[in-house]
């Protein structure tokens, strides 16, 4: 047993790797190694031998063991030190520019929409995405057979043939919103009310999910001259300008009578969009007097308050602000586009400091 642990343990000692070390194992204490051998032969001995041999050789086992382990152990710091020493890197070279993040255009819109608002005294109001269709349609006077009301423009959510709940949509406007509001604050009010909304259409300028903000307000003596006002206001903020003239164009929508397109009057350079100024008009919202039955649908009685309503497409004044050419790759997750058109993570629009700064 002398010869065998001088043996194993000067091997062990100067084993080059852990293959090599592998193999020492094995050979010494492996099932067929020489201490496992001499370890059967104990059954051949009287009883008085093995009770000398028997702990002899487990204290033989043990020890090559833990040789075998601390080798081990060795040849691993050993590798550790060499990679270290051949990975070496300076900590104190100057680090790799940190990207930052960026708001995307639908976010920073919204944020400028909000901030104009505000400083005319609207809150902001909002609702849920799926609505049922009273609130979608019935409540704002859009009659059963009106075109939006058909699958081919408006996504219906699954039910089946025995199921008696009102069908339920993807909201189409935020203008259910509206009804929530005047049903759960009453009159007076003044809110806008931006947010998704969802339509059966993509081309170049629709989407099958966009965003829109509608605005309302509603009093004893509001008129078509506070939404006049209302909007050109916006339209100066929004854009920048000092000046801005609006043309009101005799419209129908089932929620308002009277009801107008908003135009503005604008030139087209190099693609460059210049509000305020120039001989071509564009439309950029639909807006009127809300209805008497979308008042009533609200809880308000039409005799005693009325109102007026606006919406229009985030998304729309965001292309034109910024000179965005195509809606849809606002929603195609290109990282490139946003650097290009993003805006900076602290760069929060305000009336005093500038929208887009």
């Amino acid at each position: 047993m002398t010869e065998l642990r001088d043996k194993y343990l000067t091997a062990i000692a100067a084993a080059p790797d852990e293959d090599a070390l592998e193999d020492l194992r094995v050979t010494a204490v492996g099932k067929k190694g020489e201490v496992s051998l001499k370890m059967r032969e104990l059954g051949k001995m009287t009883p008085e031998e093995r009770q000398v041999a028997g702990p002899a050789l487990n204290a033989l086992k043990d020890e090559i063991n833990s040789a075998l382990a601390a080798r081990k152990q060795a040849l691993g710091d050993a590798a550790l030190d060499e990679r270290l020493r051949t990975e070496w890197l300076d900590v104190s070279l100057p680090a790799r520019g940190r990207r930052q993040g960026t708001i995307h255009p639908i976010s920073q819109v919204s944020e400028e929409v909000t901030a104009i608002f505000a400083d005319m005294g609207f809150a902001v109001a909002e609702g849920p995405q799926i609505e049922t269709d009273w609130y979608n349609f019935d409540a704002l006077n859009i009659p059963g057979h009106h075109p939006a009301r058909a699958e081919m423009d408006t996504f219906y959510m699954h039910r089946s043939a025995d199921d008696e709940r009102p069908p339920h949509v993807l909201r189409t406007h935020t203008s259910p919103v509206q009804i929530r509001t005047m049903q759960a604050q009453g009159a007076p009010l003044r809110i806008i009310a931006p947010g998704r909304v969802y339509r059966a259409d993509y081309d170049q300028t629709h989407t099958p999910m966009f965003h829109q903000v509608e605005g309302l307000a509603i009093d004893r003596d509001i008129s078509m001259a506070n939404l006049k006002w209302t909007l050109e206001e916006f339209v100066k903020a929004f854009f920048e300008v000092d000046n801005v003239e609006l043309r009101f164009r005799a419209s129908h929508f089932p929620f308002t009578e009277p009801s107008a397109e908003v135009d503005i009057r604008c030139s087209w350079q190099d693609g460059t969009l210049k509000v305020g100024e120039g001989d071509d008009w564009l439309e950029i919202l639909g807006s009127g007097m809300v209805h008497p039955k979308v008042l009533e649908a609200g809880n308000i009685d039409p005799s005693q308050w009325q109102g007026f309503a606006f919406g229009l497409g985030i998304d729309r004044i965001a292309m034109l602000k910024y000179g965005i050419p195509d809606l849809r790759a606002f929603f195609d997750s290109d990282l490139r586009w946003l650097r290009h058109y993003g805006f900076a993570g602290l760069d929060v629009p305000t009336l005093h400091g500038g929208l887009s700064r």
